[in-house]
């Protein structure tokens, strides 16, 4: 069975230097680069079966967000925030210098890939305005070529966010990797259904064993920022993502997990509406959020990418 190389980049947050590790399929040369972007308490590997799918017609790039998996814990917690990852995303897509750039987002993943997609395409405007005769100026800064959202809009339903807040920050622990496989089929059920073999799959690489004993393979001081969240920070977060979302100028296919509480309906409706670009698939049997580990989830991804209808 094929598997990825590991690699490692040097990112930088105010408290200091931290390594984001990232996993890598397919021809290290190949400029055709797929970006796979995983969510909150999750790892790059989530992406397995799909880039196992994908690495023959792209480099498929899935890294570990930084206080996750492979990759470092920052020194002050209070940096675990959009911002900061899209920073470290842009110091990785450098590292990987690709011709084309086509991105997927599970979640917090397509949350990055919002803003970094929506400030690329604001900043691109800006130069061109700047220039003289004001046209396009070609092969300057960072673009986006296709991005998938899965599962994740401007607007966030701030019941998900409140339940996926309870869980982020507590330290539980396990006798038995098969007790760690109950505990994440119980708490993941909106997943869907999976057979045993890809729910082990999908705890693998998000618990670790320490001793005789199962953690939870993240930072739990990923929590800190869900305790300074209010009302005003919440509005003030949406309407950022929304000018974002408007902003971004390539196609964008919207995944929904047809009983989402993270992306409701009216808000993936809204989307489309707001964005040309955007087209919205519902993927049905799944809440929050679609593991992309079916062939029913990856075929419109990958029909998406290819330019096929």
């Amino acid at each position: 069975m094929q598997n990825p190389r590991l690699d490692f980049v040097t990112c930088a947050s105010p408290a200091g230097l931290h390594r984001m590790a990232y996993w890598e399929w397919g021809d290290a040369d190949n400029d055709k680069v797929l970006l796979c972007v995983h969510g909150l308490t999750r790892t790059g590997r989530d992406f397995d079966t799909l880039a196992r799918r994908l690495s023959g017609e792209y480099r498929v790039v899935c890294p570990d967000v930084v206080g996750r998996g492979a990759s470092d814990w920052l020194l002050n917690p209070a940096f675990y925030t959009v911002p900061q990852y899209v920073g470290d995303m842009v110091t990785l897509i450098a590292r990987l210098r690709p011709a084309t750039l086509h991105w997927i987002g599970t979640s917090m993943g397509g949350l990055i890939g919002m803003i970094l997609a929506g400030s690329a395409a604001l900043s691109a405007r800006a130069r061109a305005v700047g220039q003289a005769g004001g046209g396009p100026l070609e092969g300057a800064g960072l673009r986006l070529d296709k991005i998938v959202l899965n599962d994740v809009g401007p607007r966030l339903a701030p019941d998900a966010l409140a339940r996926i807040g309870q869980y982020v920050g507590q330290g539980q622990e396990f006798g038995s990797f098969d007790d760690a496989v109950a505990y994440l089929r119980q708490v993941s059920a909106a997943f869907g259904h999976h057979t045993d073999e890809q729910w082990r799959e999908l705890a693998a690489h998000v618990f670790l064993r320490r001793g005789d004993r199962w953690v939870k393979h993240y930072d739990l001081g990923l929590a800190a920022p869900f305790a300074v969240q209010d009302e005003a920070s919440l509005a003030a977060g949406e309407q950022l993502l929304w000018h974002s979302y408007e902003a971004i100028d390539c196609p964008i296919l919207v995944l929904r997990g047809q009983h989402s509480d993270l992306l409701r309906q009216d808000t993936a409706r809204e989307m489309a509406r707001r964005n040309p670009r955007a087209r919205v698939v519902e993927v049905p049997d799944v809440g929050h959020a679609p593991t992309l580990m079916d062939d029913s989830q990856i075929q419109p991804v990958a029909a998406f990418l290819r330019g096929v209808d």
